[in-house]
């Protein structure tokens, strides 16, 4: 009877958790379908006019086309730089390793205004102004932490024997990595495209300090906010883009575990 009793308790604390911390988000595209400008029950009643009206606003579409530049250039970038800082963490022992792999991993406890902050003044002393190219390396910074440890799963339980025995038969180092390793940990490459090029799209902090006057699509929307009639095409954009992020770290997951298991 206790355990019965403890179990339902549980059970309710878990659904009140997730109710309390999901139920804004699905807020988010029930009210972008209110054909009312005021986001407030009830419901004024329902309409498509919002998110038609997307597509007619070219500032909107830069702000887009900026952020799916960083997030791809973000995304080859910091996946190119943790798939081999990975490789090196996994398969050497290495004076400083222990160091070099905190300091990676440095930016996942950083404060983002810290990040940004100093960012900006270290990119303006050295003569770079704020556009799309620092937000990159500003994004990159921030993804390659998760880059890495997503990498670091797929090369944990990588037979190296398999780069051995091609190296017996006369492969040269760089044929070995290409024809034998890359597509065993190719799931955990795709895994850390999608997931580093979904932080980098999210990401507001560094992009508002760094962006300058080609905005990403967060600085966007946060410009939009401040005017309540422009409230309901923000709140379509966002049920998309919260669309979009599930489905890119769904994805991502699913060729995590890929990796995990074409490892084992």
């Amino acid at each position: 009877m206790t355990r019965a009793f403890r179990i339902s308790w549980l059970l309710i604390y878990a659904i009140a958790y997730l109710v309390f911390l999901y139920l804004p988000v699905l807020l988010l595209p029930l009210f972008s379908f209110n054909d009312g400008t005021i986001v407030a029950f009830p419901l004024k009643g329902f309409t498509l006019k919002w998110y038609a009206q997307l597509g007619q606003q070219d500032t909107l579409l830069q702000a887009m086309v900026n952020s799916l530049i960083v997030g791809s250039v973000t995304a080859v970038m910091a996946t190119s730089l943790g798939l081999f800082a990975a490789r090196a963490y996994v398969r050497y022992r290495f004076t400083g390793r222990e160091l070099s792999e905190g300091l990676v991993m440095l930016p996942l406890v950083i404060p983002g205004i810290i990040v940004a902050s100093s960012m900006l003044v270290l990119f303006i002393s050295i003569g770079l102004k704020p556009s799309l190219t620092t937000v990159i390396l500003g994004h990159v910074f921030v993804a390659l932490p998760f880059s890495v440890s997503i990498m670091k799963s797929a090369f944990d339980d990588f037979d190296q024997s398999l780069e051995e025995a091609a190296f017996d038969l006369g492969e040269s180092v760089v044929g070995t990595f290409r024809r034998v390793t890359l597509p065993i940990v190719a799931p955990g490459i795709i895994a850390s495209l999608l997931v580093t090029f979904t932080v980098s799209f999210d990401e507001f902090v560094l992009a508002f300090f760094l962006s300058g006057n080609s905005p990403t699509l967060p600085v966007y929307i946060w410009s939009q906010i401040r005017f309540p009639a422009k409230l309901p095409n923000t709140l379509a954009l966002g049920s998309l883009l919260l669309l979009s992020s599930v489905l890119l770290l769904l994805i991502a997951e699913y060729f995590r575990r890929r990796s995990i298991q074409s490892s084992d």
